[in-house]
Formats: structure tokens, sequence, C-alpha cells
């Protein structure tokens, strides 16, 4: 099986150094084209990436093997009766550094047409090759939230500490499948830290380019794998969108009413979410989540130790 994985796609030779000599393995962020992608903002996030920070390929997957050319017919050039080229279309890894020089893995490209259980069994052999250590998923998601309150990321996945400063959907849904979920679904039976996170769009923005999903996603990306990444242009770029978003609203009865219905809706899921979660961080407030027992118990003893030392500066003062 491990062989005919392999077929599937091509390592750079050499391979180039994913990880930092005495570090623990690297992240993997997928941001696959063409699923759950509102406001273009997982496209957005792999190509934000790639311009603001150095990269190298480590694999290339078989398009043959994955792709339907007529479901995503590559842009032909004709010059002077003759094809003069044919777009190229690039499923693969790279290996980028953050502006610390920390590597992570970053698997992009359009989302495979075909065989998603084979080219899932291949991402596992080389994360198991390249020593991954967790894996996160980018999804952004239509919804009817209003684009003047805090965007929402919700997380699901196996790790507790990927998933604890977001929102989590507390009941059982079915959605239609991509080949990241089932890219997710594999690496959790195999018992691999793995998850996904969801940017939620207001959904009148969805189908236009929406920069603050894109840096949320970013931003929770960063956090999750602890990387500097440079995301100056990304919150400018957001400004930018909500002051014009602000200004075509401005004077529309109509348009504004529904807002004003979005907000009154978030307000209240919110307000409940918070009496069901008291101790997890909302949008747009710092996460504080609530420490453990062990943390607790730590610092209880630190407490009481503190009480057992003698105070230098009350003896300092008797003396005097």
């Amino acid at each position: 099986m491990e062989d005919n994985n392999r077929k599937m796609y091509e390592l750079e030779f050499p391979v180039p150094a994913v990880s930092q000599p005495g570090k623990e393995g690297p992240t993997m962020v997928v941001a696959l084209q063409g699923y759950a992608d509102a406001g273009h903002a997982v496209d957005q996030s792999s190509a934000y990436l790639l311009a603001a920070l150095d990269h190298r390929p480590v694999a290339s997957f078989n398009n043959d093997e994955f792709i339907d050319y007529r479901s995503r017919r590559p842009m032909t050039t004709i010059d002077h009766n003759s094809v003069a080229d044919v777009e190229e279309i690039n499923l693969g890894i790279q290996v980028v550094l953050d502006a610390n020089d920390k590597p992570f893995l970053l698997l992009t490209g359009p989302e495979p047409d075909l065989r998603w259980e084979a080219f899932s069994q291949a991402v596992a052999d080389l994360i198991e090759r390249l020593g991954v250590t967790q894996t996160i998923c980018l999804y952004s998601a239509p919804m009817t939230v209003p684009h003047t309150r805090p965007m929402v990321i919700s997380a699901h996945g196996n790790s507790l500490e990927l998933l604890e400063p977001y929102f989590k959907m507390d009941t059982r849904f079915s959605i239609p499948g991509s080949a990241s979920l089932q890219l997710e679904y594999l690496l959790n039976k195999q018992g691999r830290n793995v998850a996904g996170y969801t940017a939620h769009v207001p959904h009148y923005l969805a189908a236009s380019p929406y920069p603050q999903a894109t840096l949320k996603l970013l931003e929770a990306v960063s956090q999750a794998a602890g990387l500097a990444i440079p995301l100056g242009a990304l919150e400018e770029d957001s400004r930018r969108m909500a002051a014009q978003i602000a200004e075509q609203i401005q004077g529309t009865a109509e348009i504004q009413q529904v807002v004003d219905l979005l907000e009154q809706q978030y307000d209240e899921n919110l307000e409940q979410y918070h009496e069901d979660h008291p101790h997890m961080a909302l949008p747009g407030h710092s996460a504080e989540p609530m420490p453990s027992g062990d943390e607790l118990g730590e610092e209880f003893e630190r407490f009481l130790a503190a009480l057992d030392t003698p105070d230098d500066s009350a003896d300092d003062e008797d003396d005097n």
C-alpha cells in the first residue's frame, strides 16, 4: 500500500529540511481550493502565505491521478495559430518559513476531483515520513452573521490544545464531504493530532473576497502552531473592506434592517454560548481558559510555600 501511495506523488530531491534540529516536527496546514471557501478565505490564505514568506516545494502530486480536467479545464493560450502555453495545475506540499525561520508545511492546490481515499492515504504517508506533529485544515462557510460583529472561528478535531480557544459545535449534524474532511477522518482514525478551523463569513458577502476571514484563519493558524506570520497587509485590507461595506450600506434602510436583525440574533446566540461555556473566550476577546486541576494544584502549592517562607522585607523593617 505504501509503495502505491508513493507513486501518487514525487518528492523533491534533495528533500528540503522541514523541521529544526532538536525541535518537534512541523505543523501541516491544509488549504485546498474548491470547497467551503466563502469569501475566498481558504484560497487567499494559501496565496498570502506563499507571497509573504519564503517557501520551497517538498512534494508534488500526480495530477492525472486526482484531477478531472473536464471539471476544471486549464486555461490555454494560442499565439499566432499555435498552442503557446497551458495553465499549470499545482497540487502539492511546500515547506514555508515564518518570520522567525520556523518551518511549517502547506498543502495547497485544487481539491482532488477523484480518489479521495487514495489521496488521503498518500498525504498520511507523507505526514509520517516528514514527521508532522499536527495538521490543521482550513475552511470558510457562509453563515447568517453580521459583518458588524467579531468574526467567529469554529473548530473541530481530536486535539484539545488545538480546539481550546475556539467555538465548538456541541451538536451532531451532517454536511457534504470534501477531500480535506476525508483526510481529517483518516488522521483521526490513525490517532494523529488534527483539527479543522472554519471562518463564519456573512452570507451576503460570501461571493466576494473577504480579507477579514483570511486574517482570522491565519491568526488561528499562527496561534495554534506558534508561528510568526506577518499580517499587517491583511489587517489593512480588512479595515479598507470594512469601510467600503459601511459606505455601501449607509443610507440603505432595507439592508440596514437585515443587518440589525442579524446583530440581534448574533448577540442572543453569543449570550447563550457564554452561559453554556462560561470560561471560553468570546469573539473579539482574548482567550482565558479555565486552568486545569493540575495547574490549580501547582498554584496552590506555590501559595502555601510562600506562606512558609520568612518575609525578608518585614525582618528588615524590624531591624530598622
